[in-house]
């Protein structure tokens, strides 16, 4: 009766590490398809913890939680969607072209260095950026800005002037017309 017991202890105890040794296996093949998109990383992960059934896979669940990757692919994909949100929080408000202090949105100018951020609509007085074209709140067309006095002597300059820089002005009277090309 006794060794019948120790028997049945023992197939008892024997159907419960083949059971908790499946479980281990079952569990990390689901943690690593939830940590990993690589099948080969998938593979090698079960496969380490299959190999150490003599010692019900101890060394292999301890050797695979310390390499496993630290987050599930669910937690990597909602913090770079938090960082994501994070970024176009800053840049909706930017920082100085001046200072590189951060301002927010709404500033017209630089509360630091005093450099004018946004220019104001004729029209509606709201806040435009330097790049609109025009305001998008009334559809009024910004003005552009005026040439400077250096720039459009320049551009004079530029434009008196044909290909290879010869003047393009008419010759003088009685002048002939290669004495203009000789400068």
């Amino acid at each position: 009766m006794e060794e019948q017991l120790a028997i049945l202890a023992a197939v008892i105890g024997g159907v419960w590490a083949l059971l908790l040794w499946i479980s281990i296996v079952v569990w990390v093949y689901r943690d690593i398809r939830d940590r990993s998109r690589d099948s080969s990383l998938q593979a090698l992960s079960v496969f380490v913890v299959l190999m150490f059934f003599p010692s019900f896979n101890i060394p292999g669940l301890a050797l695979y939680l310390m390499l496993r990757p630290r987050d599930t692919l669910e937690e990597a994909y909602a913090r770079s969607l938090e960082e994501e949100a994070l970024l176009r929080e800053l840049g909706d408000e930017g920082a100085c072209p001046s200072c590189r202090r951060l301002t927010d949105k709404e500033f017209h100018f630089c509360p630091s260095c005093q450099t004018q951020l946004k220019d104001q609509c004729a029209k509606c007085e709201r806040l435009l950026s330097f790049s609109w074209v025009a305001c998008p709140y009334c559809n009024t067309a910004r003005p552009s800005p005026a040439p400077s006095a250096k720039s459009s002597g320049a551009e004079e300059t530029l434009s008196s002037l044909g290909e290879g820089g010869q003047s393009q002005t008419p010759p003088a009277a009685g002048e002939p017309e290669a004495a203009r090309f000789q400068h």
